[in-house]
Protein backbone atom coordinates (compact mmCIF):
# COMPACT_ATOMS: atom_id res chain seq x y z
CA UNK A 1 0.00 0.00 0.00
CA UNK A 2 0.95 3.61 -0.57
CA UNK A 3 2.86 5.41 2.38
CA UNK A 4 0.01 7.79 4.41
CA UNK A 5 1.33 11.50 3.36
CA UNK A 6 0.59 14.07 6.15
CA UNK A 7 -1.09 17.37 4.44
CA UNK A 8 -1.81 20.84 5.28
CA UNK A 9 -4.26 22.70 3.50
CA UNK A 10 -5.12 26.23 4.27
CA UNK A 11 -8.33 27.67 3.45
CA UNK A 12 -9.93 24.30 3.58
CA UNK A 13 -13.68 24.50 4.38
CA UNK A 14 -15.40 25.52 2.11
CA UNK A 15 -15.02 25.98 -2.02
CA UNK A 16 -12.05 24.68 -3.62
CA UNK A 17 -9.90 24.55 -0.12
CA UNK A 18 -12.53 21.72 0.82
CA UNK A 19 -12.63 20.07 -2.91
CA UNK A 20 -8.49 19.77 -2.15
CA UNK A 21 -8.97 18.41 1.30
CA UNK A 22 -11.51 15.77 0.70
CA UNK A 23 -9.26 14.59 -2.57
CA UNK A 24 -5.79 14.06 -0.96
CA UNK A 25 -8.01 12.68 1.79
CA UNK A 26 -9.53 9.98 -0.14
CA UNK A 27 -5.99 8.97 -1.12
CA UNK A 28 -5.47 7.61 2.74
CA UNK A 29 -3.57 10.56 3.71
CA UNK A 30 -3.55 12.68 6.63
CA UNK A 31 -5.19 16.08 6.35
CA UNK A 32 -4.86 18.67 8.48
CA UNK A 33 -8.37 20.68 7.35
CA UNK A 34 -7.42 24.85 8.31
CA UNK A 35 -10.69 27.21 8.98
CA UNK A 36 -11.13 30.88 10.10
CA UNK A 37 -14.24 30.89 11.89
CA UNK A 38 -16.40 27.56 10.38
CA UNK A 39 -15.95 25.38 13.08
CA UNK A 40 -18.86 23.13 11.95
CA UNK A 41 -17.77 23.68 7.70
CA UNK A 42 -14.45 22.11 8.55
CA UNK A 43 -15.75 19.35 10.57
CA UNK A 44 -18.20 18.32 7.98
CA UNK A 45 -14.83 18.55 5.69
CA UNK A 46 -12.62 16.16 8.44
CA UNK A 47 -15.86 13.84 8.49
CA UNK A 48 -16.12 13.13 4.51
CA UNK A 49 -12.35 12.76 4.46
CA UNK A 50 -12.57 9.79 7.21
CA UNK A 51 -15.60 8.18 5.69
CA UNK A 52 -13.44 7.84 2.64
CA UNK A 53 -10.41 6.03 4.67
CA UNK A 54 -8.33 9.06 5.30
CA UNK A 55 -7.70 10.60 8.66
CA UNK A 56 -8.39 14.52 9.09
CA UNK A 57 -8.25 17.24 11.98
CA UNK A 58 -9.81 20.24 11.98
CA UNK A 59 -7.42 23.29 13.17
CA UNK A 60 -8.44 26.99 13.53
CA UNK A 61 -5.92 29.76 12.32
CA UNK A 62 -6.36 33.16 10.54
CA UNK A 63 -3.51 32.38 7.70
CA UNK A 64 -3.30 36.50 7.60
CA UNK A 65 -1.49 36.55 11.34
CA UNK A 66 2.29 34.89 10.94
CA UNK A 67 2.02 33.84 14.43
CA UNK A 68 -1.33 31.71 13.87
CA UNK A 69 0.45 30.23 10.66
CA UNK A 70 3.36 29.05 12.78
CA UNK A 71 0.99 27.76 15.94
CA UNK A 72 -0.99 26.19 12.87
CA UNK A 73 2.20 23.90 11.42
CA UNK A 74 3.32 23.19 15.26
CA UNK A 75 -0.49 21.90 15.89
CA UNK A 76 0.02 19.56 12.66
CA UNK A 77 3.33 18.69 13.82
CA UNK A 78 2.39 17.53 16.84
CA UNK A 79 -1.06 15.65 15.10
CA UNK A 80 0.84 13.72 12.68
CA UNK A 81 4.14 14.62 12.22
CA UNK A 82 6.17 16.69 9.85
CA UNK A 83 3.91 17.30 6.98
CA UNK A 84 5.11 15.86 3.12
CA UNK A 85 2.24 17.73 1.21
CA UNK A 86 1.28 21.99 1.96
CA UNK A 87 -1.31 23.64 -0.08
CA UNK A 88 -2.04 27.47 0.57
CA UNK A 89 -5.68 27.84 -0.79
CA UNK A 90 -6.78 30.64 1.89
CA UNK A 91 -7.42 33.74 0.27
CA UNK A 92 -10.31 36.56 0.11
CA UNK A 93 -11.43 38.27 -3.25
CA UNK A 94 -12.16 42.01 -3.24
CA UNK A 95 -13.13 43.93 -6.48
CA UNK A 96 -13.00 48.22 -6.96
CA UNK A 97 -10.75 50.69 -9.19
CA UNK A 98 -7.60 51.83 -7.90
CA UNK A 99 -8.77 55.45 -7.23
CA UNK A 100 -12.31 53.76 -5.39
CA UNK A 101 -9.26 51.53 -2.81
CA UNK A 102 -8.69 52.76 0.76
CA UNK A 103 -5.82 51.88 2.67
CA UNK A 104 -7.77 49.15 4.62
CA UNK A 105 -8.89 47.48 1.30
CA UNK A 106 -5.09 47.66 0.64
CA UNK A 107 -4.16 46.28 3.76
CA UNK A 108 -6.93 42.83 3.68
CA UNK A 109 -6.39 41.67 0.59
CA UNK A 110 -2.79 42.14 0.77
CA UNK A 111 -3.16 40.65 4.14
CA UNK A 112 -5.36 37.58 3.60
CA UNK A 113 -3.74 37.04 -0.08
CA UNK A 114 0.48 37.86 -0.23
CA UNK A 115 1.53 37.87 3.51
CA UNK A 116 -0.18 34.47 4.42
CA UNK A 117 1.29 33.03 1.00
CA UNK A 118 5.04 34.23 2.52
CA UNK A 119 4.04 32.70 6.35
CA UNK A 120 2.94 29.57 4.98
CA UNK A 121 5.97 29.44 2.57
CA UNK A 122 8.21 30.65 5.69
CA UNK A 123 6.61 27.50 7.50
CA UNK A 124 6.71 25.32 4.76
CA UNK A 125 10.09 25.80 3.71
CA UNK A 126 11.48 24.52 6.95
CA UNK A 127 9.38 22.06 7.64
CA UNK A 128 8.38 19.84 4.62
CA UNK A 129 10.16 16.80 4.56
CA UNK A 130 12.39 15.77 1.37
CA UNK A 131 11.23 15.01 -1.63
CA UNK A 132 7.80 17.64 -0.47
CA UNK A 133 5.38 19.04 -2.55
CA UNK A 134 3.94 22.31 -1.64
CA UNK A 135 1.12 24.11 -4.06
CA UNK A 136 -0.47 27.90 -3.61
CA UNK A 137 -3.74 28.58 -5.18
CA UNK A 138 -3.17 32.09 -7.36
CA UNK A 139 -5.83 33.23 -9.49
CA UNK A 140 -5.79 33.74 -13.53
CA UNK A 141 -6.26 37.49 -12.21
CA UNK A 142 -2.69 37.65 -11.63
CA UNK A 143 -2.21 37.61 -15.03
CA UNK A 144 -5.28 39.66 -16.77
CA UNK A 145 -5.69 43.26 -16.49
CA UNK A 146 -9.70 43.64 -16.14
CA UNK A 147 -10.47 46.83 -14.61
CA UNK A 148 -11.21 46.54 -10.44
CA UNK A 149 -9.33 43.64 -9.81
CA UNK A 150 -6.33 45.78 -9.18
CA UNK A 151 -5.73 44.70 -5.53
CA UNK A 152 -6.71 41.36 -5.88
CA UNK A 153 -4.47 40.90 -9.31
CA UNK A 154 -1.78 41.97 -7.95
CA UNK A 155 -1.37 40.24 -4.53
CA UNK A 156 -2.25 37.27 -6.37
CA UNK A 157 0.90 38.13 -8.98
CA UNK A 158 3.28 38.53 -5.66
CA UNK A 159 2.24 35.59 -4.09
CA UNK A 160 3.36 33.72 -7.67
CA UNK A 161 6.69 35.79 -7.23
CA UNK A 162 7.08 34.44 -4.09
CA UNK A 163 6.06 30.82 -5.28
CA UNK A 164 9.30 30.88 -8.09
CA UNK A 165 11.56 32.02 -5.74
CA UNK A 166 11.05 29.60 -2.65
CA UNK A 167 11.08 26.67 -5.81
CA UNK A 168 15.00 27.60 -6.68
CA UNK A 169 15.64 28.03 -2.41
CA UNK A 170 14.30 23.77 -1.70
CA UNK A 171 15.16 22.46 -4.71
CA UNK A 172 18.08 20.52 -3.74
CA UNK A 173 15.54 18.73 -1.07
CA UNK A 174 14.02 17.56 -4.04
CA UNK A 175 11.03 19.65 -2.95
CA UNK A 176 8.74 21.09 -5.66
CA UNK A 177 6.92 24.53 -5.36
CA UNK A 178 4.57 25.08 -7.85
CA UNK A 179 1.11 27.45 -7.78
CA UNK A 180 -2.26 26.74 -9.40
CA UNK A 181 -4.34 29.81 -11.31
CA UNK A 182 -8.27 29.16 -11.46
CA UNK A 183 -10.21 30.60 -13.52
CA UNK A 184 -14.04 31.60 -12.88
CA UNK A 185 -14.80 28.65 -10.42
CA UNK A 186 -18.46 27.88 -9.33
CA UNK A 187 -18.05 28.02 -5.23
CA UNK A 188 -20.47 28.43 -2.98
CA UNK A 189 -19.37 32.15 -3.07
CA UNK A 190 -19.81 32.60 -6.69
CA UNK A 191 -22.96 31.45 -6.68
CA UNK A 192 -24.63 33.31 -3.48
CA UNK A 193 -22.98 36.43 -5.09
CA UNK A 194 -23.15 36.65 -8.73
CA UNK A 195 -26.84 36.48 -10.62
CA UNK A 196 -27.39 33.41 -12.38
CA UNK A 197 -27.50 35.43 -16.23
CA UNK A 198 -23.84 37.24 -14.81
CA UNK A 199 -22.17 33.38 -14.11
CA UNK A 200 -23.38 33.04 -17.66
CA UNK A 201 -22.00 35.55 -19.32
CA UNK A 202 -19.21 34.87 -18.14
CA UNK A 203 -19.05 30.77 -18.52
CA UNK A 204 -19.93 32.11 -22.09
CA UNK A 205 -16.37 33.67 -22.55
CA UNK A 206 -14.12 30.57 -21.15
CA UNK A 207 -13.42 28.07 -24.38
CA UNK A 208 -14.41 25.12 -23.10
CA UNK A 209 -17.65 26.56 -22.53
CA UNK A 210 -18.07 26.14 -18.52
CA UNK A 211 -17.16 27.76 -15.34
CA UNK A 212 -14.61 25.55 -13.50
CA UNK A 213 -15.57 23.13 -10.97
CA UNK A 214 -14.02 23.03 -7.60
CA UNK A 215 -13.20 19.34 -8.31
CA UNK A 216 -11.12 20.24 -11.41
CA UNK A 217 -8.41 22.14 -9.40
CA UNK A 218 -8.57 19.78 -6.78
CA UNK A 219 -7.60 16.91 -9.53
CA UNK A 220 -5.28 19.38 -10.94
CA UNK A 221 -3.18 19.64 -6.97
CA UNK A 222 -3.67 16.38 -6.60
CA UNK A 223 -1.25 15.69 -9.58
CA UNK A 224 1.14 18.49 -8.23
CA UNK A 225 1.34 16.87 -4.65
CA UNK A 226 2.46 13.33 -5.94
CA UNK A 227 5.19 11.66 -7.24
CA UNK A 228 4.62 12.00 -11.02
CA UNK A 229 5.35 15.74 -10.80
CA UNK A 230 8.36 15.25 -9.04
CA UNK A 231 10.06 16.93 -12.45
CA UNK A 232 7.92 20.27 -12.54
CA UNK A 233 8.83 22.75 -10.26
CA UNK A 234 8.22 26.99 -9.85
CA UNK A 235 5.46 26.77 -12.11
CA UNK A 236 2.27 28.63 -12.78
CA UNK A 237 0.33 26.31 -13.93
CA UNK A 238 -3.23 27.41 -15.51
CA UNK A 239 -6.27 26.16 -14.50
CA UNK A 240 -9.10 28.30 -16.60
CA UNK A 241 -10.60 26.09 -19.30
CA UNK A 242 -8.68 28.69 -21.80
CA UNK A 243 -10.05 31.86 -20.13
CA UNK A 244 -6.02 32.78 -19.25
Amino acid sequence: MPQRQNAIITGSSRGIGRAIAERLGAGGNNVVVNYKSNVEAANAVVETIERAGGKAAALQADVSNPQEVHQLFEAADALYGRPNIVVHCAGITRFMSIAKATNDDYNAVFDTNTKSTFATLREASNRVTDNGRIVVISSGAAVSTRPHSGLYAASKAASDQLVRIVAQEVASRSITVNSVLPGPTHTETIAATVPADKLAAIAAEIPLGRLGEPADIADIVAFLASEQSRWITGQTIHAGGGMF
